[in-house]
Formats: structure tokens, sequence, C-alpha cells
């Protein structure tokens, strides 16, 4: 037993004496393996350095040469004239001349500009349209107009809007249609909206479907464009069914003329009774509806219109945060700009849907406490640094419903001073704000909810 016992520890303190070979073994493996690795990390650190000095002297060579360091290859060719040498240096400066004007051209975002989508779609614009009501309604040349839509693109902004009256709407699709020819920008690049127009008198009657898809094919050619990014039905027509509008609508998508379509003017209730309809035939439903917003006209944009966008996807592209110039020009033609504000009031084949001025319909803009309430608000700009302009456009795009506001300039100094009031929205805390809604004073309320079986 005891000659049992001693082998039995015997081949024990063998297999342990094993072990730690084993164990020492691997110890050296791995302690040369780590040698190994930061030899190879020191080779490739002093290769690093070898390039960063190679590129050091290629850009003193550079440097020295006044040419990119690509001209340098001509040097190979050691039969070639001193004459020679320096055509090809003027030639490779000449190239890199013209692909820094090239590359100058290409569109830079403006500081605040910022991308969103329109309503629920996969459409991303501008947070800033360039409208056209005073960039091709006034008396300026061509020239000019081509300053202000270069400028407009270069800036970063992407919406082209085309939504005024009949007659200055063609025009304006014919001109932007020669300067984007002429331009030759990437179609991609840019978004286009236009409206489709009726009125009462005129001989374009109503929403038909003729009217709408004439109406459509005549944009498209006069833009000598092959398809507009987004058509917008100014006011709905109670003549018309809603059927046969949406009918029309999606036939415009499907055949490639369109690729969204909106409304303009139309009440919150008209907006949802259209989706209802588009839903229940299946066709492609509106994304946007465009409507007037500043601080003297709220309740719409600020009551209904997030509700719509919650729960249908409508969004909001607002125009006018100027109030048609009534707030910039207060002091000097608030009574003369006031008496053209009027609203649409009777719906009829016989007569206009324009209710004539009247005193009532004016008092509000032409009372004292609107001079008032327009003094202290210059007064606040003036505090700001900025203008009223500025801050009239800063004040609108606060709200974050408005996912697109259009502004107008006949010259490239009123649009860069517009587009300035981007860089105002960051100073709009919520104390500036707070003093803005009590100068104001017109916050609007939701009515209350009136129940049918209170009435009973």
């Amino acid at each position: 037993m005891a000659e049992a016992a001693a082998r039995h520890e015997l081949y024990t303190q063998q297999q342990w004496a094993h072990q730690r070979a084993e164990r020492a073994e691997r110890n050296a493996e791995r302690l040369e393996r780590e040698i190994q690795a930061q030899a190879a990390s020191a080779a490739a650190s002093e290769s690093l350095a070898e390039l960063h000095y190679v590129d050091s002297l290629s850009g003193s060579v550079q440097s020295i040469c006044k040419a990119p360091i690509a001209s340098l290859d001509c040097m190979a060719d050691l039969g070639s004239t001193t004459e020679q040498l320096c055509a090809k240096l003027q030639a490779a400066a000449a190239k890199e001349s013209v692909e820094r004007a090239s590359s100058a051209q290409s569109p830079s975002v403006t500081s605040g500009l910022r991308y969103r989508n329109l309503g629920k779609s996969g459409l991303r614009v501008s947070n800033i349209g360039l409208a056209t009501w005073t960039t091709f309604n006034t008396a300026i040349n061509e020239e000019q107009l081509d300053a202000v839509v270069t400028a407009a693109y270069n800036a970063g902004i992407n919406l082209f809007d085309l939504t005024e009256g009949p007659q200055s709407s063609e025009q304006a699709e014919t001109q932007l249609g020669i300067i984007l020819k002429k331009k030759n920008w990437k179609r991609v690049s840019y978004s286009l909206i236009t409206k489709i127009r009726w009125h009462y008198k005129s001989e374009e009657r109503g929403l038909s479907r003729k009217h709408i898809i004439e109406s459509v094919r005549s944009s498209v050619a006069r833009l000598q464009l092959d398809y507009i990014d987004i058509v917008l039905i100014q006011k709905a027509d109670p003549m018309c069914p809603l059927e046969e509008v949406v009918r029309a609508m999606d036939f415009l998508v499907s055949e490639g003329l369109i690729m969204y379509w909106g409304t303009a003017k139309w009440s919150p209730i008209d907006v949802t009774e259209m989706y209802t309809a588009c839903r229940q035939l299946n066709c492609s439903t509106p994304i946007l509806e465009q409507s007037e917003y500043h601080m003297l006209c709220r309740e719409k944009v600020e009551i209904y219109m997030p509700e719509l966008y919650n729960k249908i996807g409508v969004g909001l592209m607002a125009w006018s945060p100027l109030a048609m110039g009534l707030l910039p020009s207060f002091k000097d033609s608030l009574r003369s700009r006031s008496s053209n504000r009027t609203k649409a009031s009777s719906i009829s084949w016989n007569q206009d849907d324009r209710k004539p001025p009247t005193k009532e319909n004016n008092e509000p803009l032409t009372a004292r406490n609107t001079k008032e309430i327009l003094f202290s608000i210059s007064l606040v700009a003036d505090r700001l640094g900025c203008s009223l302009v500025q801050l009239c456009i800063a004040w609108t795009l606060k709200n974050e419903s408005v996912q697109c506001l259009l502004l107008g300039a006949a010259t490239t100094h009123q649009f860069y001073h517009a587009l300035h009031g981007l860089q105002l929205l960051p100073k709009l805390n919520s104390n500036v704000m707070a003093e803005l809604e009590r100068i104001l004073d017109n916050k609007p309320i939701r009515p209350p909810m009136v129940s049918t079986l209170a009435m009973r």
C-alpha cells in the first residue's frame, strides 16, 4: 500500500511539472506575439510619418508652382521646353478655376434654413420658399428676375411657388420656365408649386375634370418641364362633386404629370371631407393646405391645422407673413392697404365671390389700437436689432406647424434682408414670445363644444 501511494504521489508531481512547463511555454509565445505586434505598430507609424512628410513636400511644391500637384506630371518629359511646361501649368490652373466656379454655383445651405417633410409625405423642402407675387408681378427686367431666382437657389431654397392670380401666374410660369431651362439645374434639386384656379365669372368655371386636366397640361407646357411637383386646388367648388375632383387629381398623379397635390384657402371641414372621399375611392390624398398666417390672422393655423396634420397628415404652407405688406408699412399706408383686404362672402354662379369693402369689414385693421399694437411690435424689433419684416418672418416660423413659409422679393437685396430673419429665431425665447403675445392680445381660443342633445 505504501509503495502504491508513493507511485501515485510521484505521478501527481510529474503532472504538475508538465502543466507548469506548458503554462510557461504559452506565456513565452504570448510575449513574443506582443513584441511582434509592437514592432509592426512602430513600423506602421514610421510609414505614416513618411507619408505625411511626402504630403507636406507635395504641398510645398504645389504652392511654389502655383498649380495643382497633378500638373507636375508634365515634368516627366525631360525633353519639353520651358514654354511647353509653362503652357501645361497654365492649362492646369485654368482647369482648376473652372472647377471652382462650377462648385460655387452649387446650392449651399443658409444658416438657419431647415428641410422638412410636407405633411406626412416623403417630399422634403426648405422651410422658406420663393413666392412669385412680388418677384414676377413687378415691372423688373429679366436680369433681376434671374438674379432673385439664382440667389434663392444658391441659398439652399428648393421650393418655388407659382400660385397667384390667373394672368400673373401664367406669365410667371413662362418666365420661370425660361430661367430654369437656361440654368439647367438638376430636376431633383428643386420643387415647383402651381395652382388650379377657377372663377365664377370667367370661362374657367368650376373644378370639372376637363378644367383640372387642361390647366395642369398648360402649366407643364409653359414651364417646359415633364411634370410639376405639387398642384394646389384653390377654393372648394360646391357645384362640383368631390368624387370628380379626387379622381381627376388621382389621374394626374398616375399619369406622371404631378407628384403631389393639395388645397389652398379651404376650410378644415372641406379638407376633411376631401380626405374622406380619397380614402373611400382609394385615390391619392392631399398632402398640404396653403393658408394665410401672420400676427393678425391666426385662428385657422393655430387651432385647426395641427389637428388636420395629426389626424389625416395634411401639412401647412403659410403665406403672407407680412399681412400683404400691411405690417412693415403701417405708418404710411395702413388705411389704403386695409381697404383691399376683403374676404370671400357668397357662393353663386351669377356674381363675384368678393364683397365690396365696407366700414365694418375694414374697422379691425384701421382702428387706433391696431396702430398702437404695430408700433409696440416695432419697438421690440428695434430692441432685438432687426427690422419689423424680419421679426414677422421669425415669429411665423416659430410655429412648429408651419412646415414651409413663402416669401416674395423683387430684388436680391429684399430677398437677403427677408432671409436674414432666420437668424432671429434663436433670439425669440419664451420671454420675447410672451411679450409679443401680450402686445397682440389676439391668441385664438377654440370655441366650446356644443352638444346637440342639450338643444332638445
